[in-house]
């Protein structure tokens, strides 16, 4: 029985593909990744807050200023940022693509994750670019997620079908990230695919919605990197009809975008640099839902509160910690917090004091490999969530010759 498509290939009238070309010297994994659409396509895309910001984001803000991209090439191993030839290779590379293809090469959007300040030389990417075209199918999504990871462990894709009252559409998406992650957009590479029909303005809306609550609220280690973009292409094969802003549809496929950013988000918190714990904080019961985001993400965002998940040290007072510096407006004196896990759950503190609990119990819970931490604030309705990951010797490892 065939199995359903999952990733950027999902949706109709999208293919993709995968190869090695040579980006990363002595190794033998794949390196370069190409999504294209059959028919002309919406893109749009959010970028990394970060004021240094590497070449091939330049060009592709400059390539989506018509709302058109049809091809998205990516590659990993080198970053293009702060080096004297960055414009020029990103720009040669979409010429590139475009003319493989038979496009034009202002509907490319171009991607680079690897290591900064190392000159992008252009033979790999002529290499490359043949391969890819001849490459293309429908079942290309997963070796196009396995080209764009650098230390990540795993490839990340998501999709997910929706019914709406023209018929059904389909969200797909890839994504890479497992270290310099703490966007507030972005701060990792994602990839999102729709055969659902968008005008540019509506999908840019759309995907700020999405990342909010998505991609701006993980935390691997507090490093918001250079590079790192989300980039949303609709193809309006499914047939459905132009998806109007305010309609039932536009309300079920905004839903839609969100859970799959979620679930890619959580696959990268999962898959942070040297991790062996996932993290996710719950705020219940604030004023705001913003209000309930920014403290959520501050608590996964504590160094503090990531070293204790990772000895398995129920150390509730470094949540506090992180919530009294998030920023946010709170009354200590409401704040109630739980550990849980597949183990079991224990409450720990009790209207911003300690509530007696076993240390025993809570090591077992915090011993597993997903942790929740549960605020209750009993100050309004709202809620919200964040996702990250355990700091461990790993990490420090990893980044001490991340060059060499």
């Amino acid at each position: 029985m065939t199995q359903p498509k999952v990733g950027v290939c999902a949706p109709k009238g999208f293919l993709a593909a995968g190869v090695q070309a040579g980006f990363k010297k002595g190794k033998t994994q794949k390196d370069l990744a190409l999504i294209y659409s059959r028919a002309p396509c919406r893109g749009v895309a959010v970028y990394t807050t970060n004021a240094v910001k590497g070449a091939p984001l330049l060009v592709t803000r400059k390539h989506l200023e018509g709302g058109w991209c049809q091809a998205l090439i990516c590659n990993s191993g080198n970053a293009n940022t702060c080096t004297a030839n960055g414009m020029v290779v990103a720009e040669n590379t979409c010429q590139l693509l475009g003319e493989a293809l038979g496009i034009d090469s202002d509907h490319v959007a171009v991607a680079s994750t690897g290591v900064i300040g190392v000159p992008l030389l252009e033979e790999p990417f002529h290499r490359g670019i043949p391969l890819l075209v001849k490459e293309l199918s429908e079942a290309g999504g997963p070796l196009a997620a396995q080209a764009i990871l650098t230390t990540d462990r795993v490839t990340k894709e998501a999709s997910r079908k929706l019914d709406l009252e023209g018929g059904s559409v389909v969200i797909g998406g890839m994504a890479k990230g497992s270290g310099m992650i703490h966007p507030n957009m972005a701060t990792m590479l994602c990839f999102l695919t729709t055969d659902a029909e968008m005008e540019p303005a509506l999908m840019e809306q759309c995907l700020q919605n999405a990342v909010k609550d998505s991609f701006n609220q993980i935390s691997v280690d507090g490093d918001t990197s250079t590079n790192d973009m989300v980039l949303f292409m609709a193809n309006g094969a499914s047939g459905c009809g132009l998806l109007e802003e305010g309609s039932s549809d536009y309300l079920v496929f905004q839903q839609g975008l969100i859970q799959v950013c979620q679930e890619l988000a959580q696959m990268i918190a999962a898959d942070g640099e040297g991790a062996t714990k996932q993290i996710t904080c719950q705020v219940v019961g604030a004023v705001t839902k913003e209000a309930a985001n920014g403290m959520a993400k501050s608590v996964v965002s504590s160094t503090l509160v990531k070293a204790a998940v990772f000895g398995a040290d129920a150390n509730w007072g470094r949540v506090l910690c992180a919530l009294g510096y998030s920023g946010e407006i709170l009354d200590p004196t409401h704040i109630s917090v739980w550990f849980s896990s597949s183990k079991g759950r224990v409450k720990v503190c009790e209207k911003g004091v300690t509530y007696p609990f076993s240390e025993e119990w809570a090591k077992e819970i915090l011993e597993e490999d997903s942790i929740r931490i549960l605020v209750e604030l009993e100050e309004g309705v709202e809620e919200g969530k964040a996702w990250g990951c355990d700091l461990t010797y790993d990490y420090v490892r990893i980044n001490g010759d991340y060059r060499s």
